[in-house]
């Protein structure tokens, strides 16, 4: 029985479960769903007796049966790349028709998944996020999401200091020089920086909580890893991620109504795996600020291996 990996060809954080999977004999198959259907082929079957569906899937370097497949690790896989001969309209076609034909087929096997893309995609979008971690139990900061340059300026207005924390609703932007998505860090935003071009799309504001320090919570089925993060620069204190060299961190514990609050979660989402970001203010107060159910874990160097065990331990055993 393999473990399938999913992702993109360079991955490091899909390198060590495979590493660790590898080191236990376990037999492992990866592929990048990008690669179909230039790269990577696919046959399978369904109908009487044959339940569910049979067949291979061909890659570039290993094949892999779909009833030899255990569990599924979903990383990430980049978009499917088409022949670059197709018109347009018939790329927009080709995709829709790779998404529901390989997509549909792989969404089908009835396995382990960490975690199934359709949970990934629900629980990745913050206002569904938000409030599935507020009714668990766990404290939000006051947000607004709005394309209304006025009710923004009025709620920037009414927060301390009249200062809030911009963020992206979703994770990337078109980069101004190519089509490679960038990441937009969080950033604060005072009333008079509002402007009108806020009514050309969705925007989030979020009261400004002042941490002492943040926490990376990573859950892994009932498991739960956490350490602080402390800021070493003015860059890595309004978001971490901007300054990764500044940082500091310290494996610490989790309060036992935060783990009910991300069990609660994780429960509702069906998420086995799941990475979660809180601010702690001086007065110890945790406020979940971001879900990422595909997120990294390497690197926080002293979770690294406990949490590259647990991830290889819950793909090797595949208990649903």
């Amino acid at each position: 029985m393999t473990v399938l990996v999913l992702t993109r060809p360079q991955d490091a954080t899909a390198d060590l479960v495979i590493a660790e999977l590898n080191e236990r004999s376990v037999p492992v198959c990866r592929l990048d769903p990008g690669d179909f259907p230039e790269a990577l082929t696919m046959a399978a079957r369904i109908g009487p007796g044959r339940t569910p569906w049979e067949g291979v899937l061909h890659g570039q370097h290993r094949d892999v049966s779909l009833g030899d497949i255990r569990s599924v690790y979903y990383r990430r896989p980049a978009a499917f790349r088409l022949h670059p001969d197709m018109s347009e309209q018939d790329a927009r076609w080709a995709q829709a028709e790779a998404q529901a034909g390989f997509g549909g087929l792989l969404y089908s096997l009835p396995c382990l998944w960490v975690n199934h893309p359709h949970r990934n995609a629900l629980a990745a979008w913050p206002p569904v996020a938000l409030a599935t971690a507020a009714r668990g139990g766990l404290s939000v900061p006051l947000s607004l999401i709005t394309n209304d340059p006025g009710e923004a300026r009025e709620f920037v207005s009414a927060l301390p200091g009249q200062v809030a924390a911009y963020k992206a609703i979703g994770t990337t932007h078109p980069s101004d020089h190519d089509d490679r998505p960038q990441a937009l860090w969080t950033t604060q935003v005072r009333p008079g920086e509002i402007g009108e071009s806020v009514r050309r799309t969705a925007h989030q504001f979020q009261e400004w909580v002042d941490k002492a320090y943040e926490v990376r919570l990573t859950a892994i089925a009932h498991s739960l890893f956490a350490a602080e993060i402390h800021a070493g620069s003015d860059a890595s204190r309004l978001d971490f991620r901007a300054d990764y060299d500044s940082l500091t961190y310290k494996p610490c514990q989790v309060p036992e109504h935060i783990a009910q609050g991300v069990h609660a979660l994780t429960f509702t989402f069906g998420l086995r795996y799941v990475a979660l970001d809180f601010l702690v203010n001086p007065q110890g107060r945790w406020y979940l600020i971001d879900v990422n159910p595909n997120g990294q874990w390497g690197f926080i160097p002293d979770l690294r291996a406990p949490i590259t065990r647990a991830l290889a331990d819950l793909l090797e055993r595949a208990n649903p």
